[in-house]
C-alpha cells in the first residue's frame, strides 16, 4: 500500500491540518500525567514548521459523545504541548466555524494551533461529509499522524483525507513502516507471540496469523484453552472450555499452513491468585485439579527463546502469564529480555503493541530495545487481524 509522507509535500506558506492522538491522562488538577503520546508527535509538528507550514492540530479527548463536556476540553493539554514543542500553542474554542477560522487567520509563523475536541460534534464519529468539509475548509494540506485512531472511519481520520492533499505524519509513517516490515513483507522466519486472557477476543488475530507466520507462541490464559482442547486437565485455571472446537480448528489451520503452534510444555501453578503465592512448576499436563496455571515454566521459556534465536522477525501481543503479580511475570520478563537482546544486536526485527503488551514489556525492561513499540491499541490489533484501517486506506486512495 503506497502513501505519501511529509517528504512528498510542499508545505511552504500552507496551513497544515494534522490529525494527532493526544488523548493523554490528566489528573484532577488538570496536569498531564503521561506525555508519551504528545512526545511522539513532536517530529511531525517540527517538520511542518521547518518546511514553512503552519500546524493546526485536530484531536479527540475522551468520549463526550457529541456533547460539549468541559472536563474533556483539550485546553488542558496546551501547557504540555508548549513544553514538548518549545513553541507557543494557541487554542481555538471550536474545531470548525468562526472560532476556528479566526484562530487559523491569526496564527503566526512558528506557532501551533490546537482545535477543540472534534468529538464535541456528533458529526465527527458519524463521518459526516459536511463536517469533514468544514474541517477541510480550515487548511490546505491534511496530515494524519494518529495511527491509533486509524481504525475509525471518522471525519477527521477518513473523510477529510479525501478532500485535501493528504499524507502520513512521522509517527504514522513509522507505524506503517514497522508493520509492513513485520507482516507485509517480513524477513523470515517470522515468530508471533500472542498472549492474554481469552481466546474469544483474539479469534480473528489467531486466524490471520497462522497463515502468515512460521511460528506462533500462545501464552497466558489463552494457552489454557488450547491445552484443554487437547484433552489436558487445566484444573481451576482461566479457560474457555466452550471454545475447544475453535481452538482445534485453529490448530488444524496452522498445521495445514505449515505454522508451528508453540504451547507451554511446563507451567507454573498456584492455589491462589496473589503476589508471592505458593507455587510449583509442573509439566503442562500435570496441573493439580485444585490449582490454576498462572505462568509458563522455564522449559517453555527455553523453547520460546530457542525459536527466537532462529527468527528474523517478531510480532508480540500480550503477556505469557499473570505478569502483574510476582512471581508470575517470570516467563514474560525472560522471553521479552531475550527478544530485546537479539533486537539490540541487530539479529531480530521486533514489533510489539496492543493491550497490556506495552506495560508488560516496560515492566520487563525490554521495551526500549524492541525495534518498534506501537501504542495504538485497537488499531494495532485490527492491523494484525488483517483488517483494512479506514484512516490508512484514505491516505492511499
Amino acid at each position: 500500500m503506497a502513501w505519501k509522507t511529509l517528504d512528498d509535500m510542499d508545505l511552504a506558506g500552507k496551513v497544515v491540518l494534522a490529525r494527532v492522538d493526544i488523548n493523554v491522562p490528566v489528573d484532577d488538577a488538570g496536569n498531564v500525567t503521561d506525555a508519551t503520546r504528545i512526545e511522539r508527535i513532536v517530529p511531525t509538528v517540527k517538520d511542518i514548521v521547518a518546511k514553512g507550514g503552519k500546524p493546526v492540530l485536530m484531536a479527540h479527548f475522551g468520549r463526550p459523545k457529541g456533547q460539549v463536556v468541559p472536563e474533556m476540553s483539550l485546553r488542558a493539554v496546551v501547557p504540555a504541548l508548549e513544553a514538548a514543542f518549545g513553541m507557543p500553542v494557541r487554542f481555538a474554542t471550536d474545531c470548525i466555524g468562526g472560532p476556528a477560522k479566526t484562530a487559523v487567520t491569526e496564527l503566526k509563523d512558528g506557532e501551533v494551533l490546537l482545535l477543540e475536541n472534534t468529538r464535541f460534534h456528533k458529526e465527527e464519529t458519524d463521518n459526516d461529509p459536511g463536517f469533514a468539509a468544514a474541517l477541510a475548509a480550515l487548511g490546505d494540506v491534511y496530515v494524519n499522524d494518529a495511527f491509533s485512531a486509524a481504525h475509525r472511519a471518522h471525519a477527521s481520520t477518513e473523510g477529510i483525507a479525501r478532500l485535501l492533499p493528504a499524507c502520513a505524519g512521522r509517527l504514522m509513517q513509522a507505524e506503517l513502516e514497522a508493520l509492513e516490515a513485520a507482516l507485509g513483507d517480513p524477513v523470515r522466519p517470522v515468530v508471533a507471540v500472542v498472549g492474554g486472557a481469552k481466546v474469544s477476543t483474539k479469534l480473528d488475530l489467531l486466524g490471520n496469523l497462522v497463515g502468515k507466520v512460521d511460528h506462533l507462541v500462545i501464552g497466558g490464559g489463552m494457552a489454557n484453552t488450547f491445552l484443554a482442547a487437547q484433552g489436558i486437565d487445566v484444573g481451576k485455571s482461566l479457560c474457555e472450555h466452550d471454545l475447544a472446537d475453535t481452538a482445534r480448528d485453529i490448530l488444524a489451520k496452522a498445521e495445514a499452513a505449515g505454522c508451528e503452534i508453540i504451547l507451554p510444555e511446563d507451567v507454573v501453578v498456584a492455589w491462589e491468585f496473589a503476589a508471592n503465592a505458593k507455587n510449583e512448576t509442573v509439566p503442562a499436563d500435570a496441573c493439580p485439579p485444585d490449582a490454576m496455571i498462572l505462568d509458563a515454566g522455564p522449559a517453555a521459556v527455553a523453547k520460546i527463546n530457542a525459536t527466537l534465536d532462529t527468527a528474523r522477525t517478531l510480532i508480540w501481543n500480550g503477556p505469557l502469564g499473570a505478569f502483574e503479580i510476582v512471581p508470575f511475570n517470570a516467563a514474560t520478563d525472560a522471553a521479552a529480555a531475550h527478544a530485546a537482546a537479539l533486537s539490540k544486536e541487530g539479529k531480530l526485527t521486533s514489533v510489539a503493541g496492543g493491550g497490556d503488551t506495552v506495560a508488560a514489556l516496560n515492566q520487563a525492561g525490554a521495551a526500549a530495545s524492541f525495534t518498534y513499540i506501537s501504542t495504538a491499541g485497537g488499531a494495532f490489533l485490527e492491523w494484525m487481524e488483517g483488517k483494512d484501517l479506514p484512516g490508512v486506506a484514505a491516505l492511499s486512495a
